[in-house]
């Protein structure tokens, strides 16, 4: 990816708003059917998505815990916080860290590895490679014990900018530049619907009974268990990244703006309540956390907003080049850029934040994730410019896993059981699941 190209995944964020007690939830506006997938997969009981064949064509922390239990009907992604204040994607404050953890973690890289690079072989991907066992390249989508491929769902011809869950419902929401968002059936791994937009969707969030798109000009908000949508205007340009704070939905937009809507219950609307300025170009990353809203932009800077009063109250421009994701663990924020570097920041005497580890890579990084391994660990994954996603453990960025794609993985978001899933820039979204066994941070 290059700095002028627009464009970045965005992360769920949960919004308070007074949930439904409802068994189940219909997708909105079914514009048209589409068909295929095949048989749902069956992992530990539960049964989860299963997609179409592998398309053969060359070719920008804070969630709970979350628990689910399967049947043969599908899953629940209910989503409970666990012991440590972990929590990410699907809840409200992104996709990240941003719990109690232990200070007995040691200092950040402390032990760190470096590891050999792989790359996958392009013949194996098209299908075409005759070398077979003795090929020197890779002939998988992953290196590494600690997970698992189940599936991959095919449909968008696009780069994948968003996916959302919602809590309680059996429905799997993809958002692509396509210009179109995929409904999936969670039970048989069907696209059972596409809602065409006839515009680039540029992030994609889910809470209670609201799929919130973000598009050029326009926040598209759907009550998927009413059947309503409204549209939320006022945004300059492509609507780039979603993050909720207290009772405010943000919205980062392409002409550096942040703009807030605050739900009402009265009326059922979300109604305009502010406008946050001082970034110079696009806002492509939002996180909320400790009472702050960290911002991400173009102009290669992040800036701390008080939630209290929406005034900016830090500039942190250690960054040379456009600022991707941002999320939390513990006390420190972490961040991500087309620099190629990942840097950690804590609080000094006063509560600024200044940087206290700088974490390099050899390609741009495009996202952040935060989740919890099989065993209850903090784990990073981190989405590179070369197409791979590397999980870390923290803090000592071991490198514990890899996870590659046809093009860049964009979207990340977290589900039920262990589930975990990926969107590339060839729109295909794949479906992982960690492993049951103890996990090791050596790779396989």
């Amino acid at each position: 990816m290059k700095e002028s190209e627009l464009g970045q995944y965005k992360r769920p964020n949960g919004f308070q708003f007074e949930r439904r007690q409802q068994a189940s939830r219909r997708p909105t506006r079914r514009v048209e059917s589409s068909g295929g997938g095949g048989k749902g997969l069956t992992s530990g009981g539960l049964v989860v998505l299963a997609g179409g064949a592998v398309q053969s064509e060359p070719l920008p922390v804070s969630t709970p815990r979350v628990t689910g239990s399967g049947s043969e009907s599908g899953y629940s992604n209910k989503r409970v916080a666990d012991e440590s204040g972990f929590a990410g994607p699907g809840r409200r404050r992104g996709p990240g860290f941003n719990g109690n953890s232990s200070n007995t973690w040691g200092r950040f890289g402390g032990n760190r590895t470096v590891t050999k690079t792989e790359k996958i072989c392009r013949y194996w991907v098209d299908g075409s490679c005759s070398h077979g066992d003795k090929c020197r390249y890779l002939h998988c989508w992953s290196k590494g014990d600690s997970f698992s491929l189940l599936t991959q769902l095919d449909g968008h011809e696009k780069l994948v900018s968003g996916i959302a869950l919602p809590s309680g419902s059996d429905k799997l929401y993809t958002g692509s530049k396509d210009e179109t968002i995929r409904v999936w059936d969670c039970a048989s791994g069907q696209c059972t619907s596409v809602l065409n937009l006839g515009a680039e969707v540029g992030c994609v969030i889910s809470e209670g009974p609201w799929l919130l798109v973000g598009m050029p000009n326009l926040v598209k908000a759907w009550n998927i268990e009413t059947n309503t949508d409204q549209s939320l205007s006022g945004p300059v340009g492509q609507v780039y990244s979603f993050v909720v704070g207290t009772d405010l939905l943000f919205a980062g937009t392409q002409d550096g703006s942040i703009l807030a809507w605050r739900y009402s219950a009265a009326t059922n609307c979300f109604e305009p309540a502010a406008s946050l300025t001082g970034h110079t170009l696009g806002v492509v990353t939002l996180y909320v956390g400790a009472n702050r809203l960290y911002s991400g932009s173009m102009d290669k800077s992040i800036k701390v907003w008080s939630l209290d009063n929406l005034q900016c109250i830090q500039t942190l421009t250690d960054h040379t080049s456009v600022v991707m994701s941002l999320i939390c663990w513990d006390q420190f924020l972490l961040s991500c850029s087309l620099d190629n570097t990942v840097k950690i920041w804590a609080a000094v005497e006063g509560g600024d934040l200044e940087v206290t580890y700088t974490h390099k890579e050899k390609h741009g990084v495009l996202a952040l994730c935060g989740v919890h391994d099989a065993e209850a660990k903090p784990v990073l994954l981190c989405c590179c410019n070369d197409s791979t996603l590397r999980l870390y453990d923290l803090p000592s960025f071991t490198e514990r896993g890899k996870i590659f794609a046809k093009q860049e993985i964009r979207s990340i978001q977290i589900g039920p059981g262990g589930i975990f899933f990926t969107g590339d820039g060839t729109g295909q979204v794949k479906v992982w699941k960690w492993s049951t066994a103890p996990i090791t941070a050596a790779m396989s």
